[in-house]
């Protein structure tokens, strides 16, 4: 198909690596980062394998910006109470997801752009912990 295809396929990849690795890793501070570095380098590594240096750069690219929007995500949702492994099974089944799209033309530009995009607009709607029942109760 061309350069443009293999370039889309490696970002969309790169993103799902780093969906992948922030939803196991963003648990603590120190997570967050090790899942952004992670995510970079295996990006760049899936650039090897499908070709050379442009895929290189656009895998370590989507695997930043995948590990950056779902460290947003990831760390909102532990804040209002989800549980750490019932978190990363679904981020891990959204991050396979992404993967299968990174294979349809122009998808992987798409989702590059548009995940972290999402997540920044989550990050402004983001409310506190929810407190349930406790609201209601007299003192």
């Amino acid at each position: 198909m061309g350069d443009w295809y293999t370039i889309g396929l490696t970002l969309g990849l790169g993103v799902a690596i780093g969906v992948f690795f922030a939803g196991l890793l963003s648990a603590t501070p120190f997570g967050r980062l090790a899942g952004v570095a992670l995510a970079v380098l295996v990006g760049a590594a899936a650039g090897v394998l499908v070709e050379d240096w442009a895929e290189i750069g656009a895998g370590a690219a989507g695997g930043l910006a995948g590990a950056g929007a779902t460290a947003i995500v990831v760390g909102g949702a532990l804040r209002r109470g989800a549980t750490r492994g019932g978190l990363a099974l679904i981020v891990a089944a959204a991050a396979a997801g992404l993967a299968a799209l990174a294979f349809v033309p122009v998808m992987g530009y798409l989702v590059a752009v548009g995940l972290p995009a999402v997540a920044a607009r989550l990050r402004r709607t983001q409310g506190e912990r929810y407190a349930g029942l406790r609201t209601l109760a007299k003192d």
